[in-house]
């Protein structure tokens, strides 16, 4: 039915909820997992500035990115759930256009991903990535919140 899952991740527990969700998927659908994080500086910027950056930071937010795909690859693997990993960097763009783009190239026929489930002058403030792909996705998006992973488990590890 899904035989291949994009499973956008950013390191948070968020991420990993939906991350152990596409796992299950995977295994019960024999699907094939792509792992994705966008490196995107804009997690960062919370001034109206833009503009300059710290030396190094990209380099960081790069090295960081890797870090966590090689960590949920390894996850993965030990689950026996085929999978693969991309790093996309969206300097200047949103996170969200990344995925849905992503999505349209390998072609996923669905998304897997963790939303925050933030309201108000929060959501406004900070954005929605996972709003904007489920508007734009070209396939089902499932989104998954971290209270939802698991019946009983409110804390889930961080990967």
């Amino acid at each position: 039915m899904y035989p291949h899952i994009l499973v956008p991740i950013d390191g948070s527990a968020t991420s990993a909820c939906a991350l152990d969700e596409a796992i299950e998927l995977a295994k019960s659908l024999n699907s094939r997992l792509r792992l994705l994080h966008v490196v995107n500086e804009h997690v960062l910027d919370v001034t109206s500035g833009g503009g300059t950056y710290a030396s190094g930071l990209i380099e960081f937010l790069r090295e960081q990115g890797e870090k966590i795909v090689g960590d949920a690859m390894a996850l993965v693997r030990r689950q026996g759930v085929d999978a693969e990993m991309v790093v996309l960097e969206s300097i200047g763009g949103l996170a969200a256009d990344s995925i849905v783009e992503q999505a349209k190239q390998w072609p996923a026929q669905l998304i897997v991903m963790g939303t925050h489930g933030r309201r108000g002058l929060l959501r406004l403030a900070l954005g929605s990535d996972s709003e904007s792909v489920v508007r734009d996705a070209p396939v089902p998006v499932l989104l998954v919140h971290r209270a939802a992973n698991r019946v009983g488990d409110s804390s889930p590890s961080v990967r």
